[in-house]
C-alpha cells in the first residue's frame, strides 16, 4: 500500500532512497537543509571504495549492491557514472587485495611501472566513478520524473517536526543526525579536496596509509586530495590545500597545477557502524534511519535504499 513518506536530507543517500520509494509508488518528498552543490556529496571524490565507515556485517553486501547497480547505469549517458581503473597504494610494505575485491577482478601491481616511487606496493580493481556535478544532478531529475517533490532549506529539530500527514519518515541526514535524533556515535570526519584541470593520468590513484593522498581524474577536471580530521569546521583551510596540491604533485611527478575550486565536506562517520534500522518516534510514527556511511555513502547508496525499501513495506 502507498505511504506518504518524507526523507530528512538530499546527500546521495537520501536521494537514492527516495527514488526507490518514489518509484515503487509512495508519495514521496525530501525537506534538506542543503540540496545538490550544497551537499557533503557534492565535495566527494565519489570513487567507488568502502572507506572510512565503521565496522557492519552488512557493508560489504551493501557495498556488492550498489556496485552493480553502478555498473549498469555506465550504459546511460546521462548518469555521469563510468568504469575507471582504480589503484590502491601503501607507502609502509605490501598491501594485500581485501577479500572484498578478489571477485571484482582485483590484482596484484608487481611492475615497478605501475607502482610510483613514492610507494612500495599496490592493487588495482575497476570500479564505477560517480561524476558528483552529472550524478546528483541525475538524481534529482530522476526522482522529479517519479513524481518526487524537493523541499530545500528546511531544518528540522526533531522528527517529530516532520508534518503528521507524513506516516513515515527517512532519516538521512547524515552528520546532522548528530543532533536531529542525538547519537553520540556519530563524529565529523572532515575532508577537503582540490578541484585541479583535467589531466589524463590513465587511472585513479588512492592511498590512505598517511597522509591521505588520492587523485581521480573526471569528465572536466581533476580531484586532488585529501583530509580526514575529526572536525566539523566547513571552512576551506589553505594550508590543507598547498599540502594536497604538493603531495599530489610528488606522486604524479608533475608541476603543481592551477586551482580550480576547494571544498569541504564533513564525512558522518558512526563508531558502531553505518546505521540503517525501523524505529518508532514518540508520537507513534515509523521513522527508518539510514546515515552513518563515514566516506562510503556513494559506495552504499543503492545497497542502504533497497534495505530502506525493504524496511518500509
Amino acid at each position: 500500500m502507498a505511504k506518504t513518506i518524507a526523507v530528512i536530507g538530499a546527500g546521495v543517500s537520501g536521494l537514492t532512497s527516495a527514488i526507490l520509494l518514489a518509484e515503487h509508488g509512495h508519495r514521496t518528498a525530501i525537506f534538506a537543509e542543503e540540496i545538490g552543490p550544497r551537499t557533503t556529496s557534492a565535495a566527494a571524490g565519489a570513487i567507488w571504495y568502502p572507506y572510512d565507515a565503521g565496522p557492519s556485517a552488512s557493508a560489504i553486501v551493501w557495498a556488492l549492491e550498489t556496485y552493480r547497480v553502478l555498473q549498469d547505469l555506465t550504459h546511460d549517458p546521462r548518469s555521469g557514472v563510468s568504469m575507471i581503473e582504480q589503484r590502491v597504494y601503501s607507502r609502509s610494505g605490501e598491501i594485500e587485495i581485501p577479500t572484498w575485491a578478489q571477485p571484482l577482478g582485483a590484482r596484484q601491481l608487481q611492475a615497478r611501472s605501475e607502482i610510483p616511487s613514492a610507494f612500495l606496493s599496490g592493487f588495482a580493481i575497476d570500479v564505477p566513478l560517480m561524476d558528483t556535478a552529472i550524478y546528483l544532478d541525475y538524481l534529482a531529475r530522476r526522482f522529479a520524473a517519479a513524481g518526487g517533490l524537493t523541499n530545500a532549506d528546511v531544518r528540522f529539530e526533531k522528527l517529530e517536526d516532520v508534518e503528521v500527514k507524513f506516516d513515515l519518515v527517512i532519516n538521512c541526514a547524515g552528520i546532522g543526525a548528530r543532533t536531529l535524533v542525538h547519537d553520540p556515535d556519530l563524529e565529523p570526519h572532515r575532508g577537503q579536496v582540490a578541484l585541479v584541470p583535467k589531466m589524463e593520468i590513465g587511472c585513479a590513484i588512492v592511498c590512505d596509509d598517511g597522509p591521505l593522498m588520492y587523485a581521480i581524474p573526471r569528465t572536466n577536471d581533476c580531484v586532488f586530495g585529501g583530509t580526514n580530521d575529526l572536525s566539523d569546521d566547513r571552512a576551506i583551510d589553505p594550508a590543507a590545500t598547498a599540502r594536497i596540491l604538493a603531495e599530489c604533485s610528488r606522486v604524479l611527478e608533475i608541476n603543481k597545477p592551477d586551482v580550480l575550486a576547494e571544498r569541504v565536506g564533513i564525512r558522518p562517520f558512526r563508531r558502531s557502524g553505518v546505521r540503517v534500522e525501523r524505529t518508532e518516534m514518540r508520537d507513534g510514527r515509523a521513522v527508518i534511519h539510514n546515515y552513518g556511511h563515514g566516506g562510503a555513502g556513494f559506495t552504499f547508496s543503492w545497497g542502504c535504499a533497497r534495505e530502506v525499501l525493504r524496511l518500509a513495506a
